[in-house]
């Protein structure tokens, strides 16, 4: 016997299409830009890559509003260029990398800086941190075949109108195929899975009020307003 329930997948438009794209999993790469690391002061330049998750149903799309979560004071938000995987690979060499690659979209990984500082200070995963309700809003997906092997490209973030990231995406440390490569050495990617895949430095925190704009050379604008926490 199986006990069903209502809840149904997060999905992420596709630009110019009346299909969606059902997310499975969402991974996110840890320290990714040199800028970054520096600012938060912690890790090692050199290291490999690492990678943390978010819940599927964090997924936000573009144009809502996000409720400011609880068990925080300090809600932060980081700019990130999301991959969207389309074909099944385990151990995939980074030069066959962008043949799993579904699509890309602009994506904010929403932090709750004080709690991911706790968890890191105290040697404890980063969940409490990273992996909450609302904490991925994601943009619309445009085609990999429209948009290309992607190794560079603009992305900034604006917050109520006042840029606060830019940066480009060929200053990553690890590009799109080198994370993905690494990233299926320990986990088998599944067509539905998105890799959230860094962001650059000028992380800072919203309030409820706030609007956060994020945009990408050749993709769609991502929008979400930070609203009052829910009651």
């Amino acid at each position: 016997m199986t006990i069903e329930f209502a809840y149904k997948p997060k999905v992420i438009p596709i630009e110019g299409e009346e299909i969606s794209f059902a997310v499975r999993r969402i991974y996110c790469v840890g320290r990714n830009y040199l800028d970054h690391i520096r600012e938060m002061k912690e890790g090692d330049e050199r290291d490999p890559p690492f990678f943390f998750q978010k819940p599927a149903d964090a997924i936000v799309p573009s144009g809502t509003s996000v409720p400011y979560p609880s068990a925080t004071t300090d809600l932060q938000f980081e700019g990130e260029l999301a991959v969207a995987i389309g074909k099944k690979g385990r151990a995939i060499r980074a030069e066959d990398a962008f043949d799993h690659v579904f699509g890309y979209g602009i994506s904010i990984d929403l932090t709750r800086r004080d709690r991911q500082f706790e968890c890191r200070d105290m040697s404890r995963p980063w969940e409490a941190g990273k992996s909450f309700d609302h904490s991925a809003p994601c943009g619309n997906l445009v085609r990999r075949a429209t948009a290309g092997n992607l190794s560079t490209g603009g992305l900034t973030l604006l917050v109520n109108g006042e840029t606060k990231q830019k940066s480009d995406i060929s200053l990553m440390i690890w590009g799109v195929a080198d994370i993905i490569a690494h990233l299926s050495a320990q986990y088998t990617l599944e067509p539905g899975d998105i890799i959230l895949t860094g962001t650059p430095a000028g992380v800072g925190p919203v309030v409820p009020g706030d609007i956060i704009d994020v945009v990408f050379d050749g993709l769609p604008k991502l929008s979400v307003t930070i609203a009052p926490p829910l009651t």
